[in-house]
């Protein structure tokens, strides 16, 4: 793809499609009309979607944009894995009838690598189920141990500091997940 050459050639798109849901890494925008179209089912009486945008600052620093590079061939695993427990922590919901499958319908994660710029969207996760509350908590859910599990870093840049300075950061979760 264009423009990636200056990516390692561990951070490449990757697409995982199982029965648990599609994870995505990829380098283009993320189109999240298209990503909450794909979550859609009959069935589902809920969707829940978290767009995660980069922000224009940072501890009181002007950020100017993020670079994002992942380890893909394992992250995207980990990222299928994170579905999985999703759904099957979902069975163990108020709502969920012993016996039957998931109240998680659908569940989708996509994740940009290389640069986003300040408000655009760097991680889109929707999860469909009859009820709300498993859609919420699920989507919590996925954002969380994806921040805490992936094989994905972030390079943060700010406003009037050199760009050789940026450091790569775990791309880690700051508060416990449920």
């Amino acid at each position: 793809m264009p423009g990636t050459e200056q990516w390692p050639a561990a951070s490449v798109e990757a697409r995982l499609e199982t029965e648990d849901g599609v994870c995505v890494l990829t380098y283009n925008s993320l189109d999240t009309q298209d990503i909450l179209s794909s979550v859609g089912d009959d069935a589902a009486g809920a969707t829940a979607v978290f767009i995660g945008t980069t922000r224009n600052s940072f501890k009181g620093k002007v950020v100017t944009r993020l670079d994002y590079q992942a380890y893909s061939k394992v992250a995207i695993k980990t990222m299928a894995s994170v579905l999985r427990d999703a759904r099957t922590q979902g069975s163990r919901s108020e709502h969920h009838t012993p016996g039957t499958v998931s109240p998680i319908l659908r569940c989708s994660v996509h994740h940009r690598l290389g640069t986003v710029p300040v408000g655009e969207p760097s991680i889109v996760i929707a999860v469909s189920s009859p009820h709300r509350k498993e859609s919420f908590v699920a989507c919590e859910y996925i954002l969380e141990e994806v921040k805490r599990r992936a094989q994905i870093w972030k390079r943060e840049f700010y406003k009037d500091e050199p760009e050789e300075t940026a450091e790569w950061k775990e791309n880690v979760t700051t508060s416990k997940a449920p």
